[in-house]
């Protein structure tokens, strides 16, 4: 039995005699041998405007090719010459559709802003393709060359750059002298605060003149009340509505929320104004009840402030002033989605403040899209810290490491030591419980209240030691924290600045200690670089005198601290179906 033979079905293109031989489905990297086109390429040229045939056989002699300039022409004929018609005199694609080529379409910003780049850059080959597309077919340097109007466009600043600011030479303003109404000025005396910081007194004249600032401080600077303030003076003299509140202060965690509440509430009450707090973990049906009985001051979450406003139980219409305080981080935990929803539910002429100890990346989206003609006030630089503060690495063997964190967190006074995973942080609490160090953990995986615990806990001095992770590292201010350890190095150089900024606030000594074992010393080399900061070096094991000169370690009491439980709440009986409650009465047998 013979094979039938296959013949191709006939085109008018040609006999099967002219037609090209036929090639596996992948894509030609040029013309036939022959001559023939492949199939469907003369649409494709029609619509890059392309001649395959004057382009080069091989793609590497493509890469190797010296780059046309900008805007020239490179062999080949034009679309408007295989026409018929001269190229200048026939419209672009992008002027036939009405929206200008691709390059000029996606100018518009993701979050839809629009940033001027200037015109397209031309192909070489005569087409309107962007030149990453290009350089995809070509596989050689154009496909990783950014295009340069795009770079310089993101690389643009969106205010113009302010000078460090120093203090006057006739000395510091006082609270008075800034603008701040009388009533707030005595209750800050009230609290030991006769004298402004240097981020309260370069942000206040702008904030309570109603502009919007980006200020920028070191972890401990007084940030917390350099927008507080404004608040409270801006809104001060008028009451707010149910569910509508007047002040919006937008912060990344539970734990930062509560301690700004905490200390504006003294403050608020002075000047006859509510605030109160919207963060998850907590009672939906408190916090609307809260709302309806009227708050001029809100202190949100946007995971929760999300959830109220899709419930409509929080008005944010009549908002005047909003802050957005550690705003690198919530753009770091992907809350910038929501917290450009939440802006755009405030008044667009509002006043919007963006306080941090960093302000990079994404933040600069949030200015160019909310903030009108903001003032840059910096006291510090973005790398660095304070000179109170101490930092050190001690290099240190995988085999003692444990026990040079027990010795650690055996010493006096609070400790922080911070890890990068919560399963971690419960570890090493169990760790030390059992060498005889009273320690809590502080991390995502608790709950409110145990977190709330924790903090009240290690503010009293009844736990000594907090292991926490990266949620503890922002704006988060306890008193007297003379050391900070970085058990594991931190993740990049603005996570060691914030980790390290809980010691040394508001003028206090501290000292920072990073542990490296021996295969992590140059990245934590490069981190302290990258940081800004100058740390000494020195390698210990158990005992060692530079691990107790450093840090005043000493050896644990190895008594097992035994943590009671708290004990569970018995359930509530629910009431009978008539209303009254039930009895503990025996049924009566029928």
């Amino acid at each position: 039995m013979t094979r039938p033979q296959f013949r191709p079905p006939s085109s008018d293109a040609g006999t099967t005699s002219d037609r090209p031989a036929r090639r596996r489905a992948t894509r030609p990297s040029g013309p036939s041998a022959d001559g023939g086109a492949h199939r469907g390429s003369a649409r494709r040229d029609d619509r890059r405007g392309d001649d395959r045939r004057d382009r080069p056989a091989r793609d590497d002699d493509r890469r190797d090719a010296p780059r046309p300039a900008r805007g020239a022409r490179t062999g080949g004929p034009a679309r408007g010459e295989r026409s018929g018609a001269p190229r200048a005199d026939r419209p672009t694609r992008g002027e036939r559709s009405g929206g200008g080529n691709r390059a000029e379409r996606r100018e518009h910003l993701q979050d839809g802003s629009r940033v001027d780049r200037g015109p397209a850059r031309s192909s070489s080959r005569g087409g309107d393709r962007p030149a990453a597309r290009r350089g995809r077919r070509g596989g050689g340097a154009a496909a990783s060359r950014p295009a340069p109007a795009r770079a310089a466009a993101v690389a643009a600043p969106t205010a113009e750059p302010e000078p460090q600011w120093v203090e006057p030479e006739d000395g510091m303003p006082s609270f008075a002298e800034l603008g701040l109404p009388e009533r707030l000025t005595k209750a800050l005396a009230e609290q030991g605060f006769t004298a402004p910081f240097p981020v309260q007194a370069a942000t206040l004249p702008d904030t309570l003149a109603g502009r919007d600032l980006l200020g920028r401080g070191q972890t401990g600077s007084g940030k917390t009340l350099a927008f507080g303030l404004a608040l409270l003076a801006r809104l001060a003299g008028e009451r707010s509505r149910p569910t509508a509140p007047r002040g919006l202060v937008l912060v990344p965690t539970r734990e930062l929320a509560t301690q700004v509440v905490e200390v504006l509430k003294p403050l608020a009450k002075a000047v006859d104004l509510r605030v109160t707090d919207i963060v998850g973990g907590m009672s939906m049906n408190r916090q609307v009840a809260e709302l309806r009985r009227g708050v001029d001051l809100l202190v949100a979450t946007p995971g929760r402030l999300s959830d109220h406003l899709q419930q409509r139980t929080c008005d944010l219409s009549e908002v005047t002033i909003t802050a957005l305080d550690e705003a690198d981080r919530m753009a770091d935990m992907g809350f910038l989605p929501q917290v450009r929803a939440i802006l755009d539910r405030t008044p667009a002429d509002g006043q919007r403040l963006l306080f941090s100890a960093t302000l990079d990346g994404d933040v600069d989206t949030l200015v160019r899209r909310h903030l009108t003609d903001p003032v840059t006030r910096s006291v510090a630089p973005p790398t660095g810290s304070v000179a109170t503060m101490e930092h050190h690495v001690l290099v240190v063997d995988r085999d003692d490491r444990s026990r040079v964190v027990a010795e650690i967190a055996a010493r006096e006074g609070r400790t922080i030591l911070f890890v990068r995973t919560k399963h971690g942080a419960d570890r090493m609490v169990r760790v030390l419980r059992r060498e005889g160090v009273a320690a809590g953990p502080l991390h995502g995986g608790r709950s409110q209240s145990q977190r709330n615990r924790a903090l009240d806990d290690f503010r009293s001095g009844a736990v000594p030691v907090l292991v926490a992770t990266d949620v503890a590292a922002r704006g988060i201010h306890i008193d007297d924290v003379g050391l900070v350890v970085h058990v594991d190095p931190p993740a990049d150089p603005k996570a060691y600045l914030h980790r390290a900024g809980r010691t040394a606030r508001a003028g206090e000594d501290g000292v920072v200690v990073t542990l490296a074992m021996p295969e992590q010393r140059a990245e934590v080399d490069l981190l302290t670089r990258q940081a800004g900061v100058s740390a000494e070096v020195s390698t210990v094991r158990p005992g060692h005198p530079d691990l107790v000169r450093v840090t005043g370690a000493r050896e644990p009491s190895g008594e097992p601290i035994v943590v009671a439980k708290p004990p569970k709440q018995a359930p509530r009986r629910r009431p009978a179906a008539g209303g009254a409650a039930r009895t503990d009465r025996p049924r009566r047998r029928r």
